[in-house]
């Protein structure tokens, strides 16, 4: 793949910028503390609508799934993004046990589609430059689950 092009790497910084806003600092330290589920109606009783867990929710995912977009429409840089951009994928992670039946609930089989696209291919595109890597951060996040369960 080619290098980078300035915009590229501009809009990656804008899109880095956009993380360390102080209302998705805290959507995301929210989310990666207290989101563990494996059915949809765990995650409704976790986050439900219309509650501040639920826009935090929407918050990170929608995120993300809109920088996975720029990713997947090529306005993104795909070696530069998978180096310096994981957190994606552990929100994929974290959503993937729900989002069938919650695209079926919603009638929306589009709904986290652009993540759901880009984490695929970063777990192709991480196998090939450090195998092993995606296998190590599955058993982490499951060992952090247990953690926040015993301090809820």
């Amino acid at each position: 793949m080619a290098n980078p092009t300035h915009e590229q790497g501009q809009l990656q910084l804008k899109l880095y910028d956009l993380r360390r806003e102080a209302r998705l600092l805290q959507a995301r330290d929210w989310f990666f503390n207290n989101y563990f589920a494996d059915t949809f109606d765990e995650a409704m009783a976790i986050a439900p609508m219309a509650s501040e867990a639920g826009t935090f929710y929407m918050m990170v995912v929608a995120y993300w799934d809109q920088a996975c977009a720029y990713l997947n429409y090529g306005l993104l840089h795909e070696d530069l993004f998978f180096e310096t951009s994981g957190e994606f994928f552990g929100v994929w992670e974290r959503v993937k046990p729900t989002i069938q039946e919650g695209r079926k609930r919603f009638s929306n089989p589009l709904f986290l589609a652009h993540l759901e696209k880009a984490a695929t291919r970063y777990e192709s595109w991480s196998e090939k430059r450090a195998p092993g890597h995606i296998a190590t951060m599955r058993q982490f996040m499951q060992q952090m689950r247990p953690k926040a369960t015993k301090a809820a």
